[in-house]
């Protein structure tokens, strides 16, 4: 079973912020792929169905963002996941300008809080992730407020615009793997 977990925070505040793209990309996943309504369990909702011949879970944990690793505590068919290769985290990056794309197959936090707190979950940081890129934070800003900050008009257009090649790059990752979606994708 491949497992995409979308990181972002619970709540209407939380819906149009950089930090909530995470969650972006797994909600049209799920509508791409006909999975239907996402389903509260445990500290998470999830969905999941088929994608070709291969078994997909999609996760979005209801924790806030520091906090993502303990959601995904008890999540059905994680443990039994090689997570270098059945394990995608999707989630915001404000090192990255918008509509720019970065698939690696494991690396550190690099300071986002959410994989820290996955990373110190699951014991590893050999894991894949899609970075999604939502804006450099403006020069003396406070990364924390830049990230929970609705984005402009033109930024989010940008980043809706991105989805459904998101949608394309994401199963090419679930039928081809990691090294193959960085090839065609990573922009």
């Amino acid at each position: 079973m491949k497992v995409v977990v979308g990181l972002g925070n619970p709540g209407p505040r939380y819906d149009d912020t950089r930090h909530n793209v995470g969650w972006w990309v797994v909600d049209r996943l799920a509508y791409d792929w006909g999975f239907g309504s996402f389903e509260k369990e445990g500290r998470s909702l999830r969905t999941g169905g088929s994608v070709g011949d291969d078994s997909v879970l999609l996760v979005k944990p209801t924790t806030f963002m520091n906090r993502s690793g303990t959601a995904l505590l008890g999540v059905g068919g994680l443990e039994d996941c090689d997570f270098g290769s059945d394990l995608l985290l999707v989630v915001d990056d404000a090192t990255l300008d918008v509509g720019r794309v970065r698939f690696r197959p494991e690396g550190g936090s690099g300071g986002h809080k959410g994989l820290k707190s996955v990373s110190g979950t699951l014991g590893t940081d050999a894991y894949a992730r899609l970075r999604v890129g939502v804006g450099l934070m403006p020069e003396g800003g406070d990364l924390s407020d830049w990230v929970l900050s609705p984005m402009n008009e033109d930024d989010e257009s940008t980043v809706i615009g991105l989805l459904p090649d998101l949608s394309e790059a994401v199963e090419v990752w679930v039928r081809e793997g990691i090294e193959e979606v960085m090839n065609q994708f990573n922009r």
